[in-house]
């Protein structure tokens, strides 16, 4: 409580937490004692008699200090304490005790009641305001913390307001992106493709696809874009309309004459990518992709590896070679020379492009599965799975041995092709 003093050497108080006071005593002197010194000291002071008055005085004007009396007829001091306690208030009143009580049960009881202070009668004028003045100090700290409270809830309401706002918009792309994959199963003669998407938060940067213009050829890859979020998930967005499986005319990997297309090489549609991504003023993310081109009449595989994960061969006799040397991402240096590589699929034949979802998935034991851990879990899928069935057992797999306390830190990716006779 902030104070001056007057020519008569009387303390007032100025712009303090307590103004308003209410003495509550069944004693008319004890009242007007108390009473004319508070209003000496400039203090608004409200009288009651009896605690049962000095509850319904508190129910329309809320005091800032009581002064109250223990020993009352009725309703006695500690009484009032507890219901002047328990009323329903956002303001916090400071409760002095006027009582002859020392012992230390009953002041225990009093402060398990709620009150803050007691004073001894006979009051002296001179404790009585040390002790006010001890409470408006409290009263003032909880009054600034309240505020400080008020305005984080505030705070932390709008940032609620926004985080559901972002929320809903990240529900939205999440199907955005998932329209970029709107069929996770293509069929093309006896050969299959099917694809896995599993983002780790609401939208990923990983992107899987599958296309064919016909004459017996089929285009399928597994890109994963730098970084996470929201991003990541745009640059697969623009990367889907690049290599559209709808829209053959902007496809960046199909070569198209009178309305006839044809595949480019593979090595021809990395460098194209490579191209369009660094003319990209302020675009600074790249990508990893492995894109394949499969002739279907006689499995002719012609690849390129652009910094992703080793494409994985799984022959129908129960043997798994990786393959595939590398290379750069795509969108990192201008003028990247992309190599292809190429394999033969036989009847019955499969090949598994993934994401370093699988390959980096962090164990228990804080190691990443590797690509033994990879050829591990696919060990562990039941026989005779094919397609989405052996992708989403694969996944399920993953799940099983991924650390609990990391889970999964990255999205996760495939796309399968099982090779049929033509």
């Amino acid at each position: 409580m902030q104070q001056y003093r007057t020519s008569k050497n009387i303390v007032l108080p100025v712009a303090g937490s307590i103004r308003r006071v209410l003495v509550v005593d069944d004693s008319r002197l004890q009242r007007r004692i108390l009473t004319g010194s508070l209003k000496k000291w400039g203090f608004e002071v409200i009288e009651a008699e009896s605690g049962e008055q000095a509850m319904a005085i508190c129910a329309t004007t809320l005091p800032d200090l009581v002064l109250s009396d223990w020993m009352m007829p009725g309703m006695n001091g500690l009484e009032f304490c507890r219901a002047f306690r328990d009323m329903p208030t956002e303001g916090y009143g400071y409760f002095i005790l006027l009582t002859s009580k020392s012992e230390k049960n009953e002041i225990a009881q009093g402060l398990d009641a709620g009150a803050d202070d007691f004073l001894t009668k006979p009051v002296n004028p001179h404790e009585l305001r040390a002790r006010i003045s001890a409470g408006d100090r409290i009263l003032e700290m909880q009054r600034e913390l309240s505020n400080v409270n008020r305005a984080m809830s505030e705070t932390l309401a709008q940032l609620q307001s926004v985080y559901n706002g972002i929320d809903r918009d990240l529900v939205q792309a999440r199907k955005i992106q998932q329209s970029l994959v709107p069929e996770l199963t293509g069929k093309f003669g006896a050969s299959q493709v099917s694809l896995l998407l599993k983002p780790c938060g609401h939208i990923g940067g990983d992107l899987v696809g599958m296309f064919s213009p016909g004459l017996g050829t089929l285009g399928f890859y597994s890109i994963d874009v730098s970084g996470h979020g929201i991003t990541s998930a745009m640059m697969t967005a623009r990367l889907g309309g690049y290599l559209s499986s709808s829209h053959f005319d902007q496809n960046l990997a199909m070569q198209g004459v009178n309305y006839h297309y044809k595949l480019f090489p593979p090595e021809k549609v990395a460098s194209l990518l490579n191209a369009r991504l660094i003319a990209d003023a302020g675009v600074e993310e790249y990508f990893t992709m492995a894109y394949a081109v499969v002739n279907l009449h006689n499995g002719q595989l012609q690849m390129v590896q652009a910094g992703h994960p080793h494409p994985l061969i799984l022959r129908q006799d129960g043997t798994a070679e990786y393959i595939g040397d590398g290379g750069l991402p795509v969108g990192l240096l201008p003028n990247v020379p992309y190599q292809q590589f190429e394999a033969k699929l036989e009847i019955g034949d499969r090949l598994l492009l993934y994401s370093d979802g699988f390959t980096e998935c962090r164990l228990e034991n804080g190691e990443m599965l590797e690509p033994e851990g990879l050829l591990d879990l696919i060990g562990k899928c039941r026989s005779g799975q094919s397609g989405q069935e052996f992708l989403d057992d694969l996944f399920w797999n993953l799940t099983q041995v991924v650390s609990s306390e990391y889970g999964l830190e990255d999205d996760v990716s495939a796309a399968l092709l099982e090779y049929g006779e033509a």
